[in-house]
């Protein structure tokens, strides 16, 4: 089956790693330097995702994310709100499962690449039905940030989302570099994260070698 099913302006190594923000991770003055480094270390998908952030914030730091990742030739995604989306020129928008209808977005446009959160089987083939171009499935193992969502999925769970659905399908939840090829061995197409990149010692390192394994070079 296709991994890349529909997705026109998806590059073949991409949707790998997708890197969540987490802004209060890090003092305000360090923040645009641990985008640096994830950008330096080889990330090409970012999702800005601040729901903390008042509005006038949220899109001063998306207008320079733009910037950043443009330089790059990184791909910027904004979480829920798809009239910054459309304000910054990002890539694309990532919508809740509760959230717009996914071809309600497309038939509008068109350009912007569509993700969607899932949480059970149900919830990733209703949004493979409704034109989403990838999903994410989560959470795999127990994270803070997905302990609104319940337990833990599970590896057995993601294989079985991975299985059933012909999009593009992203971990998400506790992945690190330890559990990753088990994550890898389900099918996923790829991987997405928060503290499994920025809570590390090494930003731009700790990257590189998401990156690597997913090129299959060693660690």
């Amino acid at each position: 089956m296709s991994l890349i099913k529909g997705l026109a302006n998806v590059k073949p190594d991409g949707l790998k790693v997708c890197l969540i923000s987490d802004t209060s991770l890090f003092a305000e003055a360090n923040i645009l330097d641990a985008f640096q480094q994830a950008l330096d270390g080889g990330v090409r998908d970012i999702q800005l995702r601040e729901k903390h952030l008042p509005l006038e914030q949220f899109l001063s730091l998306a207008i320079v994310l733009r910037q950043m990742t443009e330089t790059y030739g990184a791909r910027l995604i904004i979480n829920d709100r798809l009239d910054i989306a459309l304000m910054v020129n990002a890539d694309g928008v990532h919508l809740p499962s509760a959230g717009l209808p996914a071809n309600e977005v497309k038939a509008r446009y068109p350009h912007l690449l569509v993700g969607v959160s899932t949480h059970s089987l149900e919830l990733a083939q209703c949004a493979e039905k409704n034109g989403a171009d990838y999903i994410t499935f989560s959470p795999i193992f127990d994270t803070p940030s997905k302990r609104e969502y319940g337990p833990p999925q599970g590896l057995e769970k993601l294989r079985e989302v991975t299985r059933a659905v012909s999009l593009p399908v992203l971990a998400l939840g506790g992945i690190n570099l330890s559990n990753l090829p088990d994550v890898q061995r389900t099918g996923a197409h790829g991987i997405a994260l928060i503290r499994g990149i920025w809570a590390s010692d090494s930003i731009k390192m700790t990257t590189q070698k998401f990156m690597q394994a997913f090129k299959g070079e060693p660690l």
